[in-house]
């Protein structure tokens, strides 16, 4: 691909006449594995008349990879202290592969096209509770039949549920006393995580207090679950029924990002197509080496702590103070214009699927699919860049910063934050002109389409979005405090209408299980019109919203009409099938 994207280049700095009428990068069907991202520049930009298209031949389907081949699997023969007796006689084993020539870590695998299990206890679909939270020990309490067999903790992480939220601790030390075993964790999650005031776990009786523990030998005893043995390079897995690993394909992620748009606000990337392309097989590994602490949305903590006293020359009763990291996306747009996605396909992704986050102005996204991504579908806008805490409101003096104008429509966009359960489906900080229609999201962990940052009414550049028409449904899978549109802060023009909403069912594990809504205005929300909604029942709710806010015909009531005309449109509607 970047070969033929330099030839392409190359006419185009020679104003060759052959390209008087576009770049077309064909790409044939198959996979098309990457050792570093592929860098869309400002010299790769076309015009109007004479675009840059990356397209699928007709008919057929390339991927874009960012994963390695697992090869040479071969049944275990001998006994692996650690090894659950569940296990014996059904594990594989194969070696670590070599990428760019250091031993390859990762966090997920693909076999047959299917996400397996990193090896957790307990296991899938299942949780337990926290018996403890001490904070000032920064100490985790947890029954202790659920690590009695664990030789050493070394690489075991606790992944606990905290309302809209988890956090992923790596584990520093086990001390058992009876019933009750003691975690302590490194830092700087440690820190991280019992410092910063939202969220925390809710303990029982009050709340869910839901955790698993992940990645050690001891808990490989299901099938669909491996493990990585860092230190001695092999990797173990038990396959599901009719899997078949010297057949099928085994994939692990070796790369963050796929695809990078890198202009700037003076020499923006222009007038580029990706149309009927794959991206698959992208890899997260931050978790491992500092672990994962969010604020929301999966942006990670750098800093937070508590206000004593309350108070910010911005909002006077904040008190809490929090900076964050963005995480990676397989697609990532900065310094664009005239940006198009088309018929595109992101699956199998670790974290974000598409990512733009600044300087990027008349983007499409239309007619793609997101499906089985760790994180959000796709996002929009600045969140905390640069050092700015997270809840000042966002007004730069060069607007060419702002992600602006963008439509993001009839698209699928589905099993979405699952590694992340605290993502949505399409996710939007602090952007203008932002237009959702007619798009499918469902079986997603938390919200649907949140919409806006900072928690303030301050006036900031984000205004005039248009959520219409979209179908959301089986959200908030894992999560509670969410909804099918969430919106913070100060939006005006914002208009929210004419979708459906409908078909929540809450975890058992949830923190509050009746803390979700249809629709949610969240803090600051304020000159945002939200009507002709329709959804199964008045379930809204209105927090600590500033001024201006619109409601009308929201519910069960409204229009069948309306209602029917929600989600993909006929043409998109062949991409709800796998």
């Amino acid at each position: 691909v970047q070969a033929a994207q330099r030839k392409g280049r190359e006419l185009r700095r020679l104003a060759d006449p052959s390209i008087a009428n576009g770049v077309r990068i064909v790409l044939r069907g198959g996979v098309y594995p990457l050792t570093a991202p592929l860098l869309v520049r400002p010299e790769d930009s076309g015009t109007e008349t004479s675009p840059t298209v990356f397209t699928a031949a007709t008919g057929e389907r390339p991927i874009i990879s960012g994963g390695i081949a697992l090869t040479a699997w071969h049944k275990l023969k001998e006994n692996i202290p650690g090894l659950p007796a569940a296990a014996e006689g059904h594990v594989w084993v194969a070696d670590t592969p070599v990428f760019n020539g250091r031993r390859l870590e990762f966090r997920q695998l693909w076999v047959a096209g299917k996400k397996a299990i990193r090896a957790r206890a307990p296991d899938v679909d299942a949780m337990a509770r926290l018996l403890k939270w001490n904070r000032p020990a920064e100490e985790a309490t947890v029954p202790t039949a659920l690590v009695a067999s664990l030789r050493d903790p070394s690489g075991v992480e606790l992944v606990v549920q905290q309302q809209w939220e988890i956090a992923v601790l790596r584990i520093r030390s086990l001390r058992i006393e009876g019933d009750e075993a003691h975690l302590t964790f490194f830092q700087p999650e440690s820190r991280l995580e019992f410092e910063h005031p939202w969220p925390q776990p809710i303990l029982p009786p009050e709340g869910g207090g839901a955790f698993f523990l992940a990645n050690a030998l001891e808990f490989l005893d299901q099938p669909g679950e491996w493990y990585q043995d860092l230190l001695s390079g092999r990797i173990y897995y038990w396959p599901r029924d009719g899997e078949d690993l010297s057949r099928d394909a085994v994939i692990a992620p070796a790369l963050e990002t796929l695809v990078e748009f890198t202009g700037t606000t003076d020499r923006p990337v222009s007038q580029v197509t990706f149309h009927g392309i794959g991206f698959q097989h992208t890899t997260w590994l931050r978790p491992s080496r500092e672990g994962h602490v969010p604020l929301q949305l999966g942006l990670y903590l750098t800093e937070a702590y508590k206000l004593r006293p309350a108070g910010t020359p911005d909002w006077r009763s904040l008190d809490n103070q929090a900076w964050t990291g963005r995480p990676p996306a397989a697609v990532v747009l900065n310094g664009v214009e005239h940006v198009h996605f088309e018929g595109c396909r992101f699956e199998h992704l670790a974290f974000n699927g598409l990512d733009s986050a600044s300087m990027a102005a008349d983007v499409t996204v239309v007619g793609n699919v997101f499906r089985e991504l760790g994180g959000n579908g796709i996002v929009v806008g600045e969140f905390s860049a640069g050092g700015r805490e997270a809840h000042l409101p966002y007004a730069p003096t060069d607007e060419r910063q702002v992600c602006r104008h963008f439509e993001i429509a009839n698209n699928v966009v589905t099993d979405c934050a699952n590694e992340d359960w605290g993502c949505a489906g399409i996710a939007v900080g602090f952007a203008r002109a932002i237009a959702i229609e007619h798009n499918e999201i469902f079986n997603v962990s938390y919200t649907a389409i949140s919409l806006g940052w900072g928690w303030t009414r301050t006036t900031n550049v984000a205004r005039d979005h248009r959520v219409r028409a979209n179908h959301l449904h089986h959200f908030a899978t894992r999560m509670c405090d969410t909804a099918g549109v969430y919106t913070l802060s100060a939006q005006p023009g914002t208009v929210v209408s004419e979708n459906s909403i409908h078909s929540v069912t809450m975890s058992p594990y949830v923190d509050r299980p009746d803390h979700w809504f249809y629709l949610y205005t969240d803090e600051g929300s304020s000159f945002i019109t939200v009507r002709d909604n329709w959804c199964e029942a008045e379930k809204f709710l209105q927090n600590a919203n500033g001024p201006g806010n619109v409601w009308e015909n929201n519910g069960p009531a409204v229009s069948a009409a309306i209602k029917d005309a929600a989600g993909l449109e006929p043409a998109y509607r062949a991409l709800l099938v796998p």
